[in-house]
């Protein structure tokens, strides 16, 4: 079983930054993949990024330019660092995880952190 705990979350001023961090723990044979998405208040669950274990990251349209993924396969971490932040971007930030199991994947997911941007 695989528990991520993210941190990180909290309050900034409109073009400030912010650093999220997620941490995946438990018993499992590897992660192929970690990501963050958002979800604002009223909207649908929205991608923000996602790095593979041996390969390039990726991210979401509305973030391009503006954050970084990273991932410490060391120690089963990612990171989201957000530069110049906007208020649209305030959300509930979650992290997930993309586990082997057997021949499948599991999609493990953390249990959020309020990123709130306000002036």
């Amino acid at each position: 079983q695989v528990q991520l705990v993210e941190s990180g979350g909290g309050l900034v001023s409109p073009g400030g930054s912010l650093s999220l961090s997620c941490a995946a723990s438990g018993s499992f044979l590897s992660i192929s993949a970690m990501g963050w998405y958002r979800q604002a208040p009223g909207k649908e669950r929205e991608f923000v990024a996602r790095i593979i274990t041996r390969g390039g990251p990726n991210y979401g349209d509305s973030v391009k330019g503006r954050v970084t993924i990273s991932r410490d396969n060391a120690k089963n971490t990612v990171y989201l660092q957000m530069n110049s932040l906007k208020p649209e971007d305030t959300a509930v930030y979650y992290c997930k995880a993309e586990v082997a199991a057997g021949a499948s994947i599991v999609e493990v997911w953390g249990q959020g952190t309020l990123v709130t941007v306000f002036s």
